[in-house]
């Protein structure tokens, strides 16, 4: 996997173990579907990254240069992951940032997760994560390093037929799946959760609302999702995903779930690909 990774720009799998990133999760990372050299939402990435940068008085990394970078790793790869791990670099010991920070980055390829065409056909099985996020305004909306708590909820269930867990904040809010943003059809509106206090803010997510006429984002409960005509889950890997269950209650992929995933299809994504 050496060859598919390069650390500050050379072939390597090492990062150093007073990086930063690795001792306290300070720093940030993105993963980008790649088709052959074409990243359709690589723009939205580049924004989310530097809007978070800022957030966390990281320095700005070049995205030309990341872009060379993940076209040579996912090179001769027909479809790709790319993750760009961008970090405060080296430090000393403690919670103190550096004054000046010299930023590690990582930058490394994989092959796309397996989904079937059934799923995109028919919906995926979810349950209720009963971990709570933690509300944190000043991280909320983020990708930084650390994804404990999605660890921890994916660690809730074995059962191969649950493809993904939906989770809550403190106060019984609906937030995500714990690895997609989440859509529901409401008395006849598009909704997704808020994200002012918690959760990430995914790229396909802004895709969705960039471009759907009336879509909003508020704040969302389980008794909401109960009375949705439609109920789907989006990601930048994975596309639009209709949900067929949560638990005990059933949903059928209606016509805006259809309209997303053809959307998908439109930006170079193929479904069967879990674009």
């Amino acid at each position: 996997m050496a060859s598919r990774m390069l650390v500050n720009g050379v072939v390597s799998a090492v990062v150093a173990a007073a990086d930063r990133g690795f001792s306290y999760g300070d720093g940030l990372f993105e993963s980008i579907r790649f088709v052959g050299e074409r990243a359709p939402l690589w723009e939205r990435h580049m924004q989310r990254l530097a809007d978070s940068c800022h957030r966390l008085q990281l320095p700005l990394p070049d995205t030309a240069q990341l872009l060379r970078e993940a076209r040579q790793v996912s090179e001769s790869m027909a479809h790709a992951v790319v993750r760009i791990a961008w970090t405060r670099g080296v430090g000393e010991r403690g919670y103190s940032p550096p004054t000046v920070a010299t930023p590690t980055r990582v930058v490394a390829a994989f092959p796309p997760p397996p989904m079937d065409a059934a799923a995109h056909a028919h919906g995926v099985r979810t349950r209720m994560c009963t971990l709570r996020l933690a509300e944190q305004p000043q991280l909320a909306g983020m990708k930084h390093l650390n994804r404990l708590e999605q660890v921890l909820a994916r660690a809730e269930w074995s059962d191969p037929a649950i493809a993904e867990g939906l989770l809550c904040d403190g106060d019984g809010r609906l937030v995500s799946a714990t690895m997609a943003n989440l859509f529901a059809v409401i008395d006849g509106e598009l909704a997704t959760p808020s994200l002012q206090r918690c959760g990430v803010a995914g790229v396909a997510r802004a895709e969705i609302l960039a471009c759907a006429a009336g879509a909003r984002e508020r704040d969302m409960r389980l008794p909401d999702l109960h009375r949705a005509s439609e109920v789907f889950l989006s990601s930048s890997v994975r596309g639009v995903v209709p949900v067929q269950s949560l638990d005990g209650w059933r949903w059928t992929p209606g016509p805006v779930t259809r309209q997303w995933q053809g959307h998908w299809r439109q930006l170079g994504f193929a479904m069967e690909h879990a674009a």
